[in-house]
């Protein structure tokens, strides 16, 4: 069964933390990854994924999604070898379907790998 996504996101290159992402953290968290976004930022955590999207034409405007790896019930990612630029990740989440795609510049295997370091071990 086909369903459209509840969101979708696209990830690129792989970037330092942003400083700003801290005073969203909670104690013991911690950023471990962060990937560029067409207008900001995506930062895994050791506790969830959170997606930075600023709006409007200042970008002032900030919408934060927070995804908690709990709720992550399984994932899949497609490329068709080192030179594809349409990969994507696909999250089944308690909350729905996540579409996350990847433009040239972010590895998909590097994520995958990060998912599944979230979503079986790291808690």
């Amino acid at each position: 069964m086909e369903t459209a996504p509840i969101a979708a996101w696209t990830l690129q290159n792989e970037i330092p933390i942003p400083e700003d992402v801290r005073p969203l953290l909670v104690p013991g968290e911690e950023p471990v990854a962060a990937f560029k976004t067409f207008r900001d930022s995506a930062v895994f955590t050791s506790k969830r994924l959170i997606v930075r999207d600023a709006q409007g034409l200042t970008g002032k405007k900030v919408e934060i999604y927070s995804l908690p790896y709990n709720t992550i019930n399984m994932w899949s990612s497609e490329n068709a070898g080192r030179l594809d630029w349409n990969s994507e990740i696909e999250l089944w989440t308690r909350a729905g379907h996540i579409k996350v795609k990847l433009s040239k510049g972010a590895d998909v295997r590097r994520i995958d790998s990060l998912i599944a370091w979230a979503v079986l071990g790291n808690h």
